[in-house]
């Protein structure tokens, strides 16, 4: 598991693309940090940030709940899910692969690796 967490930061680091540092307030941060005490929390934080468009920052959320969480497989599943969607197909398919085996309900997977899947044609 603590492979997988490198790995996380690793593709994080190398392959999305800069952004701009924003000036968040301390209790903005404190309000992200508290949302993954927990990994239900982490993902529920992660899937309303990706739903309002906040990719990265969804992105961010997931791995900050890894580094504490290294064994929430679904959060790895939404993480592989949201780099497809950032066009790092390569990042998400090394998770991917990983994650392969893993017993994840059939509408869980298949929506996590649709991101993939589309970009492939």
């Amino acid at each position: 598991m603590a492979s997988r967490v490198l790995m996380v930061a690793l593709c994080a680091c190398l392959s999305l693309p800069a952004s701009p540092a924003l000036a968040d307030s301390i209790a903005e941060l404190e309000t992200l940090s508290r949302g993954t005490a927990t990994p239900a929390g982490g993902l529920a934080l992660a899937r309303r940030q990706a739903a309002g468009g906040d990719l990265l920052g969804a992105v961010a959320t997931l791995e900050r709940l890894l580094i504490s969480y290294p064994e929430a497989e679904e959060a790895l599943l939404l993480h592989a899910s949201l780099l497809c969607r950032l066009d790092d197909r390569e990042g998400a398919l090394i998770e991917l692969d990983e994650l392969r085996g893993e017993r994840f309900p059939d509408k869980l997977w298949n929506d996590a690796t649709a991101p993939c899947a589309a970009k492939e044609g």
